[in-house]
């Protein structure tokens, strides 16, 4: 009798590790998705704070479990590009799709029986309409913006990250979170473009806040 046990999902998250962003760009600084999701708690915990103070009510324990997990699929399948994985509803719809079985049947084949609903509940898609879902995409975006602000910052002259830090940035602009959106507005982006940049920021960046005024 074979015995189901957690350690094949404690084992699992070193592969999260090993698996890296935007694969097949040159990049100066390499991310993997493991610490793509710690990050992303972190943003998530700031800007719900954020929300909190001005009056929101956040449900903490649902936030956390949404931004840690959010990426877990990815052991099974990779990180996909984002221009491909949103290359049409149909393709994004199918990725969820394929993602959201083999995440049901690890759950089923290797957590025990007494924690399966639990992290069935867990392991879901957690980007929603619950304010603590918006928060998971709005930081999930503002990793994205972050990581190809570094490879512009260095003099990264590929296209690819031109294109990610101006698609986050329109992305991050139009999130239905007022508070979050107006502060990372005023206040994150003021700073970004005061920063010493070998690529100018500051023209992709007032590009961008131009066209969603």
């Amino acid at each position: 009798m074979i015995t189901i046990g957690i350690h094949k999902f404690f084992t699992s998250l070193n592969d999260l590790e090993r698996i890296f962003r935007a694969p097949g760009r040159f990049k100066f600084e390499e991310h993997n998705v493991a610490a793509h999701s710690w990050k992303v708690s972190q943003y998530a915990m700031f800007f719900g704070t954020l929300e909190e103070m001005n009056g929101a009510k956040v449900d903490w324990k649902a936030l956390y479990e949404k931004t840690i997990n959010h990426d877990f699929a990815e052991v099974f399948i990779g990180d996909i590009k984002t221009p491909v994985k949103h290359a049409s509803v149909e393709l994004k719809q199918m990725i969820a799709h394929v993602e959201e079985k083999m995440m049901e049947k690890f759950i089923m084949e290797e957590i025990p029986s007494e924690f399966q609903e639990i992290f069935l509940e867990r392991m879901k898609e957690g980007k929603d309409a619950t304010l603590e879902g918006r928060l998971l995409e709005f930081s999930d975006k503002l990793d994205q913006f972050y990581e190809s602000f570094a490879e512009l910052k260095r003099g990264n002259t590929d296209k690819e990250f031109l294109i990610m830090y101006q698609h986050a940035l329109t992305k991050l602009l139009q999130m239905p979170l007022p508070v979050s959106v107006q502060y990372f507005r005023t206040e994150i982006l003021k700073d970004v473009m005061q920063e010493d940049t070998q690529i100018n920021i500051v023209d992709l960046t007032n590009e961008v806040l131009n066209k969603t005024k």
